[in-house]
């Protein structure tokens, strides 16, 4: 298959291509909460089961082209539905931690149920609904064709950048009320309900612009221009989140987007003297610092200042963490079950943690996964972490032209993604699970296609070797 075939620009999208782009935009509108009672998942939902009924019908995925990624999927979905199967009384009572329960079935003289395996199931219930967002965004990624995964870059920047200018409106003081998201009045999160989701997405388009703009090598282009006014307002938009963690993630975001543009920079000044690309990588990076200090004397990096005024002693993840352990503990190694972390806090809740707001998470997803799921969740954890470790060592090692930009871009935002679930929960949000599922997608076939020019421009000028000669 000749190089130049996938040079071409799209002439028409394919009908996955505006499923998945038109679920996209639903989920940017609708799919910024994780909260099961928030309105925009009916929405959200009743778009994706749309979706993939008539990507069903009409579509023809190649599932090999992502199996670990359909496998683990898979797994995930088949775990959350088998925590929904009633076991028998004798059965459900020699799980650990189910004591307080039947305890209280003995008191009232009643005979002891049938009971699924999570203790809270619609909170089982709604993680399991919640997981068709993920299923139809991986069905629709799988049956488009390289050059409309290619599309989905420029479909997920615009995307983040529509975002990022509702957060710059709500700093200015725009009172905007998304009625779809249980979002909180007068702070920073563009269209998520929670700041730190938010951030994330903003450390997205730190990521995804480099490469985009610099994905064809043909010399200065609007893309670049575009670039490079984006991402300082993403970088400030962070400041502006005052999510902490969103600092972290911006700057990492940003060391990586430029590790993925670096071939594209190289082939832009290949012909200038080699001060030239050091130098305005320095003048850039010296940019970005002056606005932050801006942001800092103008009293507007809300994200520095919760750091600089943090008392760890207040901070609700670091004060419930025991709690959160000593859950584990208690409900190991099968686990409470999925979606009931609320209400099960609330009965181990000692009273120094009592306050007028309730604790929703662990803020910490690596740790409420073993909680909810036990061992069973533990290994798939492992198993996801592990696929992701192994395809990423692919898609990174060896010369830049084995190995597909989007499949390093998928690597990148994975890791971002971990990295948030360290202190946060961003993968419970539909919008971050459907660009988790699209990033897994890039990263499992980007490696295979090894004439795969996206991030590494500096190829581009020796595709004629690419043509057969003439003898």
């Amino acid at each position: 298959m000749s190089t130049q075939s996938h040079s071409r620009p799209l002439s028409r999208p394919s009908l996955p291509l505006v499923l998945l782009a038109g679920l996209l935009v639903i989920l940017w509108l609708a799919g910024g909460a994780s909260r099961d009672s928030a309105a925009g998942q009916v929405i959200v939902r009743g778009a994706a089961w749309a979706a993939l009924i008539v990507g069903l019908l009409l579509c023809r995925p190649a599932f090999s082209a992502a199996r670990p990624v359909w496998l683990l999927l898979g797994s995930m979905v088949a775990l959350a539905l088998l925590q929904l199967v009633p076991l028998p009384p004798d059965v459900w009572q020699a799980l650990p931690g189910r004591e307080p329960f039947v305890e209280a079935m003995d008191i009232t003289g009643q005979a002891q149920p049938w009971r699924p395996w999570a203790i809270v199931p619609g909170g089982a219930r709604n993680a399991a609904e919640s997981l068709i967002v993920p299923v139809t965004t991986l069905y629709l990624a799988t049956a488009l064709n390289r050059t409309e995964r290619r599309w989905l870059m420029p479909v997920l920047l615009s995307l983040i950048g529509a975002s990022m200018l509702v957060g710059l409106l709500q700093f200015s003081g725009v009172v905007l009320n998304n009625p779809f998201i249980n979002d909180t009045a007068g702070e920073v999160s563009g269209s998520f309900a929670n700041r730190n989701h938010f951030a994330l997405f903003m450390a997205f388009g730190c990521l995804i612009a480099p490469i985009w703009a610099f994905s064809h090598g043909h010399g200065w282009n609007w893309r670049i221009a575009v670039a490079c006014g984006l991402v300082p307002l993403f970088v400030l938009t962070i400041l502006a989140t005052g999510s902490r963690a969103g600092l972290l993630l911006g700057v990492s975001a940003l060391g990586i987007g430029l590790l993925l543009a670096r071939d594209g920079l190289k082939a832009l000044f290949d012909k200038a003297a080699r001060w030239v690309l050091p130098a305005i990588i320095a003048g850039v990076v010296a940019m970005l610092a002056v606005l932050v200090l801006l942001s800092i004397v103008a009293d507007r990096a809300i994200a520095i200042s919760r750091i600089v005024e943090m008392d760890p002693g207040q901070d609700m993840r670091s004060r419930g963490l025991p709690t959160v352990i000593e859950m584990i503990g208690t409900y190991f190694p099968v686990g409470s079950g999925l979606g009931g972390f609320d209400p099960l806090f609330r009965m181990h809740e000692p009273f120094g943690l009592l306050k007028p707001t309730y604790f929703n998470h662990a803020h910490n997803d690596f740790l409420e996964i073993l909680l909810d799921a036990g061992v069973p969740g533990l290994l798939l954890l492992l198993a996801a972490v592990g696929w992701w470790g192994w395809a990423s060592l692919r898609a990174w090692r060896g010369p830049a032209r084995r190995a597909g930009g989007l499949a390093r871009l998928g690597s990148a935002m994975i890791f971002l993604v971990l990295v948030a679930s360290v202190v946060d929960y961003p993968a419970r949000t539909p919008m971050i699970m459907a660009v988790l599922a699209m990033a897994a997608v890039w990263l499992a076939t980007g490696p295979d296609e090894e004439r795969d020019r996206i991030g590494n421009a500096a190829d581009y000028p020796s595709r004629r070797s690419a043509l057969p000669r003439k003898r």
